[in-house]
């Protein structure tokens, strides 16, 4: 496939996840996916990864998200179905399909990521869940899902199973213990890890910072 098929198919996958998550008001927007798309092309480049298959698995991944879903099996159908009707390669595309069915946390407990594109991919997506926008996105969301931001007497989980991890009761600030600051230490790529770093103590002095006005010392 050359270069001008690339592009066309990737402005197609960015026209159709734009109209199809423009609205979604949990933190998984269309501006989440450009964020992540973004990153996976930085990274890609910095670790020379395939381009094309990291920018395409970042732009469709969360359009079968469980979570935007009636389950993941068939949101995977409707990203399976797009690589087919816009004619991507058969090997391009299983390896998207490959990255993105195997690419989200849920808890954690997942095997490493098999190819180079999907530890891309997956590095650029946990970017975005940690730092400044970190911060933003899990208030979002907790807002959206009617859960308190925090309450002292609600400890974090541990060793959750996935079920618990998707509808279990917490709170924005225990899930930075419950996943966002777990996510430093389970980067996949070197420049992956370099970009969490920051992330990771920015959100650590805003919890100091939190915590502090919570109680009224600062």
């Amino acid at each position: 496939m050359n270069e001008i098929s690339q592009a066309r198919i990737i402005q197609q996958a960015t026209e159709f996840v734009r109209s199809e998550l423009e609205n979604e008001s949990s933190g998984h927007d269309w501006y989440h996916i450009y964020r992540v798309t973004q990153s996976a092309k930085t990274i890609a480049i910095e670790e020379g990864a395939d381009l094309f298959v990291c920018e395409l698995a970042a732009l469709l991944h969360d359009i079968a998200d469980a979570k935007l879903n009636i389950s993941e099996e068939v949101g995977l159908a409707r990203v399976n179905a797009w690589l087919e009707q816009h004619e991507v390669p058969t090997k391009a595309s299983h390896h998207v399909m490959q990255i993105i069915s195997t690419m989200s946390y849920k808890g954690g407990g997942k095997p490493p990521m098999a190819t180079l594109e999907g530890m891309v991919v997956q590095d650029a997506d946990r970017l975005d869940a940690i730092g400044a926008m970190g911060i933003a996105r899990v208030f979002a969301f907790s807002g959206a899902k009617g859960r308190k931001f925090h309450d002292p007497s609600q400890q974090p989980r541990n060793g959750m199973s996935e079920e618990e991890y998707r509808n279990g009761d917490d709170t924005a600030i225990n899930h930075f213990y419950e996943k966002l600051l777990k996510l430093k230490d389970l980067m996949n790529t070197n420049y992956g890890r370099t970009l969490a770093l920051d992330r990771h103590q920015f959100m650590l002095d805003y919890l100091d910072r939190f915590y502090a006005e919570w109680d009224g010392t600062k």
